[in-house]
C-alpha cells in the first residue's frame, strides 16, 4: 500500500518530463529539418487551412489575419482556427519558405508534402475550401496511371469533386 502512494506521487512527475521530452523533439525538428515540421503540423494541428488565403504569400497571409482580428469578439471559432494556422503559416513565410503549387499527379489527398529539390512544401487536396476528404482521397485514386489532357476529363473521371473544385484546383 505505500509503494502504490508513492507511486501515485511520481505520476505527474513523469507526466511533465513526458511532455518536455516532448517538446523537445518538436524544438529539433522545427530547427533542423523545418520543412518536416511544417508539413507535419500543418497536416495534422492546422484545423482551419485554406489554401485560398494561406499559400497565395506572405502579404493575404497577413491581409487575412488583420481581417480576423479586426473582428476581434466577433470573429467565429472557424476564423479563430484559421487565424492560428495563419500565424504559422506567417513564421513559415518569414523563415523564407514558400508553398508550390498543388499539382493534380504530385499532391497528396490530405497530407502535406514536402518537395526536397525545390524546398517547398505541396498542399494537399483538402486545403482548398470546400473540398471534403473523400473527394480528395477519390480524385487521389482515380488519378493512379492516368494523365489528363484535360479540366473537363478530370471533372468527368472524379464525379465527386464539383466543377467549383475542379476550378479552383
Amino acid at each position: 500500500i505505500e509503494s502504490c502512494k508513492k507511486i501515485a506521487y511520481l505520476f505527474p512527475k513523469a507526466h511533465a518530463a513526458a511532455y518536455v521530452m516532448m517538446a523537445f523533439r518538436i524544438a529539433w525538428f522545427k530547427v533542423h529539418r523545418p520543412l518536416a515540421f511544417y508539413a507535419a503540423y500543418f497536416s495534422i494541428r492546422a484545423k482551419a487551412f485554406d489554401e485560398a488565403f494561406m499559400c497565395r504569400g506572405m502579404e493575404v497571409c497577413q491581409q487575412k489575419m488583420r481581417q480576423i482580428i479586426a473582428k476581434d469578439k466577433d470573429a467565429t471559432a472557424v476564423e479563430q482556427d484559421m487565424l492560428t494556422t495563419l500565424e504559422v503559416c506567417y513564421e513559415f513565410y518569414l523563415r523564407g519558405f514558400q508553398f508550390d503549387r498543388m499539382d493534380i499527379y504530385k499532391s497528396d489527398a490530405i497530407n502535406f508534402t514536402v518537395d526536397e529539390e525545390k524546398g517547398t512544401l505541396r498542399p494537399p487536396f483538402v486545403s482548398v475550401a470546400g473540398l471534403g476528404e473523400t473527394a480528395a482521397i477519390s480524385l487521389a485514386e482515380q488519378r493512379q496511371g492516368k494523365h489528363f489532357i484535360s479540366v473537363e476529363e478530370v471533372a468527368a473521371v472524379c464525379p465527386k469533386v464539383s466543377k467549383t473544385h475542379v476550378e479552383q484546383l
